[in-house]
Formats: C-alpha cells, structure tokens, sequence
C-alpha cells in the first residue's frame, strides 16, 4: 500500500478473543475421540490483531457466485468454500461483517450458524477430523457496509453513485464474502459477479467468459495464485475497461468515465508493463498470469493499495502528474507482499519498505535521483524513536515502516555487496513463492546469501531506537 501524503491513518490495538476450549461435538464418523473436539479459535493469533482471522482449518479456495443491485444497494449470492481442518473440530468460524448468512451447508449436510459480532459461527452436523478436507456453501446477502473504525479508518465496501468498490488494509474481505481474513490464510478465488447491464465489475486475476440476460451482465474472474483475504477486491461502476496482453497475459487497465481517457491516471497505468519488465530485472520473473490496474476517483480513497495482480489506485496520486512511481511501488508488491507474504502484521516492513525502495530503483532506472540520493536524504533527518521491525499497530502504516524500511535494504546493500544483495532480492521471492514470511526467516536468508552474521545489523536498523552507523 502507498498512502497520498495528504492521507493519514492509524490503527486500533484490538482485545484477544480466542476459544479453543473443547466443546461436545457433533456425531463424527472419524476415529477420533470425542474429547479431542473443539472449537477452532476465533482468531489467528497475530499480536497485533487478535480477532482477524479463525483457526482449526486452512483454506484452499473461495468461489463466489454474487449479484450486485446498486439502486438497492444490495449483495446477495453464494461463496463455496474448500477448506481442510488442522484439528478435529467441531465448530469454526469465518469473518463476515453485516451480512447474514440464510443457509450453510458442510459437506452438503445442513449445518447451523450464528453472527457473533463479525463472526460467523458455524456448527457441521458432523466434527471434522485433522486432515480432514470439507466444503462449505454459504448462501447470503444483505447491504454490505465498510468497517468504519475511527483510528483505523475506513475499509471494505464502499458505495458509489453508480456502483460500489470493495478495498481496504489490513482487512476489507469480510464486508463482502465470508472469509478466514488474515494473510497467514491464503487461498485462490475466483469471482462471478452479476451487475446491472452497461456496468462494469473488475477483479482480480485472469478474466472469463461473460454474459449477459435480462438486462444483467456477469463478469468473472479467477485468481489462481493463493492470495491473503485483503488483497482481494472488487471495483463496480462505469469503466472504461481495456484488455490486451503483456508478456502473454492479460493485461486490463480500468479508468473510470469520469477521468480523461488519455488523462494522467490513463497514462500511468499504461506503462505498468514497462515498469514490471523493469522490476522483474531486480525481482525475478512476474508471479502471477494477469497484469493491470484500476483507478478510483473517490476523494475517500487517498492510498493506492496492491491487491493481487491488479492494483488499486485512487486519483489523488494522480492530480499533479503521470505518477508512475507509485505504479512501481505497488507493482513490487506483486513479488513483495502478495506473492510472499506475511505471517503476522508487524512484519509489514518485508511488504513497505521493500516495495518503498522499488520506487527508489525506478527513480534511479528514469535518471532521476539515485538509490543513494534517496536514502541520504531519508537518513538525514528521521526519527528513529519506532521501531521498524515491531512499530506497533497506531504505527502499522508510519515512514518508520516505509522509509526507514527502505533505508535497512539500502543499508543492507552495503553491507552485504551487490552481488550477494541483488541475488538475494531474486532469491527471497522464488523461494517463498505463494507463501507466507517473516522477518526472522529474511534475516536467516540474508544470513545464507551472505555468508555474514547480521544479527547486530538488523538488531540496530529493524529495532534500535538510535540512528545506525552508516
């Protein structure tokens, strides 16, 4: 994510609430005891948000079957889920906020279900071994709302005059389908999205076949890369919407009707494969099969946020010029953040500054300032009062995170050499390709690519409180 400077955000520190004390489950057919049936945790344990996120299963695919009614404003469908326990469970959760769920079915059996807040609690009428896959078919629907938290901000979905757009960090998924949101739990998507006929519905991924009856048209799309429930999203409206291709996949870049055709948004997005030719010199080759962009022009949305294989821009980086350098940013994210992501969220520096210095290359590859004149002026004048590699969450989004995260890659580089560093900015993404990170596993691959003990580096750029040597 890259927020306008004119945008500012913090983030709330949320109460625990797990559960993993045992229940009576239902009847199984599994060799497992009884007593060893309980309910999947209400969390995924992450220190920073408690709440996001479930535990007792892993996720493998969402398939959601959707209709939108922008003059009632209303969402309603099915998302089947596939899924196989990590316990023996007899109950679990998924997040889903302000919608209700009509009818869920595990396994094709009836299973019950409650809201709990944003929970959505559901009993199988049968528990689930460990190891055990399942399926869940969720019908539900409702007027979905954004998550209006008033240190975090607003996130999630968003209504328009002629559509709606569903985006937002560190969570958005569940105000639109049910989801396990947290990016320790990725999973592939895919999306059928019915709208109104003459209205257009982006997301994620590979286009599919569309179709149109009775004045209602619907668009799909399929991700096939395991994506973190944050990163995937949807944008409604009237669009104009070019495909083409790109290194031989789909490229689509999407400008609403109310920006200029040839405008500056248009003409940033049109060299995102450009500048993700560039970036796969320093990263290693693309890792996913579908390019592109979206603009919003919603004076809500002052951030650009990198969901998954086709980033989301608002117009406010936009005003001034053809700002192709948060182009590059959020196209890093693709390597840096989507494709490898993280485990929990103070380690969000892997995805920011990572993605932070990759505007600094791209300055440098135009012939602008170099990586160097970058940094020097960064490191000149920061406060090094917060931590990079544990900022804490009212500074999850902070320059502490961005910057100073820019500033250990660069730092890094020195220590290490380019030939070691720049192996490394390849080798990082290939080996966790589809997966999930964390700070220590990058310091033990620093470490191995190396051949150097780091620990008194990262200790003092990722966690001192002082300015480092340089």
């Amino acid at each position: 994510m890259r927020r306008s400077r004119a945008w500012v955000a913090a983030v709330a520190v949320l109460a625990l609430a797990g559960c993993t004390d045992a229940v009576a489950p239902a009847p199984s057919t599994s060799a497992s005891t009884a007593a060893s049936f309980a309910a999947g945790a209400e969390g995924a344990g992450d220190p920073y948000f408690p709440t996001y996120g479930n535990g007792g299963y892993d996720v493998g695919d969402y398939d959601l079957r959707l209709r939108y009614d922008p003059a009632r404003g209303e969402l309603n469908g099915t998302a089947t889920i596939t899924a196989t326990a990590t316990q023996d469970l007899s109950r679990f959760n998924l997040d889903l906020a302000f919608l209700v769920a009509r009818k869920v079915t595990v396994d094709g059996r009836a299973a019950t279900s409650r809201s709990d807040g944003n929970e959505l609690v559901i009993t199988p009428a049968a528990g689930l071994a460990s190891g055990a896959a399942f399926t869940v078919v969720i019908d539900y629907g409702g007027k979905p709302q954004a998550l209006n938290n008033k240190t975090l901000g607003v996130g999630g979905w968003l209504t328009t005059r002629d559509g709606a757009f569903a985006i937002g960090q560190p969570e958005s998924a569940s105000t639109w389908f049910p989801v396990n949101d947290h990016p320790s739990d990725k999973a592939t998507f895919s999306l059928a999205m019915t709208v109104p006929g003459g209205v257009e519905a982006i997301s994620n991924g590979v286009p599919g076949a569309r179709s149109t009856a009775a004045g209602w048209t619907t668009w799909t799309w399929r991700e096939s890369n395991p994506l973190a429930g944050y990163l995937a999203f949807v944008v409604i409206g009237q669009y104009r919407v070019r495909v083409g291709t790109h290194a031989g996949r789909p490229m689509i870049i999407a400008i609403p009707e109310s920006l200029p055709a040839t405008g500056n948004a248009a003409r940033a997005l049109d060299r995102t494969g450009e500048i993700a030719d560039y970036l796969a010199t320093r990263f290693g080759p693309y890792p996913f099969a579908a390019y592109g962009g979206v603009v919003l022009d919603d004076d809500r949305v002052g951030y650009a946020l990198e969901t998954q294989s086709r980033p989301v821009y608002g117009n406010t980086f936009f005003r001034g010029s053809a700002n192709a350098t948060v182009v590059a940013h959020e196209l890093a994210h693709q390597w840096y953040g989507d494709s490898v992501s993280l485990r929990r969220w103070q380690d969000i520096w892997l995805n920011e500054g990572f993605a932070t210095y990759a505007e600094w290359l791209w300055d440098e590859h135009q012939g602008e300032r170099t990586v160097q004149e970058s940094f020097d002026r960064a490191y000149a004048n920061f406060d090094w009062s917060i931590p990079t590699g544990d900022p804490g969450v009212d500074h999850l989004f902070s320059e502490a995170v961005y910057v100073r995260g820019a500033m250990t890659v660069q730092a890094l580089r020195h220590t290490i050499g380019d030939d070691a560093f720049f192996a490394l900015l390849k080798s990082w993404p290939a080996e966790h390709r589809d997966g999930n990170a964390s700070t220590e596993d990058f310091i033990a691959a620093a470490e191995k690519a190396s051949g150097k003990d780091l620990g008194d580096f990262f200790e003092a750029w990722l966690f001192g409180d002082r300015k480092p040597t340089y």
